[in-house]
């Protein structure tokens, strides 16, 4: 087993993790941000050409909004894509993850992951909810066998267009029932913005 292996009833069995459906992040409180204009122009471009892979919509859209987010922050965190992220083979927390986001300006290794981001590769947003979550509870982990003071992790899964977001509290799941569209790219940026807040 691998992250991508995952169902919610096998993090239940192994984490007794325990699944809600709320809001997390109520789009009422979020504050939208502007894009700037390398972002608005980034997906414009991206908008003109076919985007059909994980990969193309991995680079042309998921990453600038990521590395968008870094930059309003004065790059205060890293993104790492595509990395394996091993934390307990024993209990199938291994693999790749799409993105993870770590609480360090610049560096070259995973210390303080505090948010992960799983793209669908067939554009099923739930299908993907429960791979996310266990990169989440890998997260998790993690942070307390560094000893990181991080008590909540968040997550998304996107197909670049969707995002929907995820937060993980102790062994408490909660999915929010708010979902996100491309179409309102500010508050998208807010809502990533609200979550890097919490960790700076």
């Amino acid at each position: 087993m691998s992250y991508k292996s995952f169902t919610f009833q096998q993090l239940k069995d192994l984490f007794g993790l325990e699944l809600s459906l709320s809001p997390i992040l109520s789009s009422a409180k979020v504050i939208p941000l502007e894009p700037s204009e390398w972002l608005w122009k980034t997906l414009e471009i991206s908008s003109n050409n076919a985007v059909t892979t994980a990969k193309e919509r991995s680079q042309r859209i998921i990453s600038p909004i990521l590395l968008e987010c870094r930059e309003k922050n004065n790059r205060q965190f890293s993104i790492f894509s595509g990395w394996s992220f091993d934390v307990d083979f024993s209990r199938g927390l291994h693999g790749e993850c799409d993105f993870l986001l770590s609480g360090v300006p610049l560096d070259f290794e995973i210390k303080v992951p505090f948010f992960a981001v799983r793209e669908t590769k067939g554009g099923e947003i739930e299908s993907c909810l429960p791979q996310c979550a266990a990169q989440m509870v890998a997260a998790q982990l993690f942070n307390e066998g560094q000893q990181n003071s991080i008590s909540t992790v968040f997550g998304c899964v996107t197909t670049g267009v969707v995002w929907r977001f995820l937060k993980l509290e102790g062994n408490n799941l909660i999915i929010d029932d708010d979902v996100y569209y491309l179409d309102n790219l500010p508050l998208i940026l807010g809502v990533l913005q609200k979550i890097v807040n919490l960790y700076q």
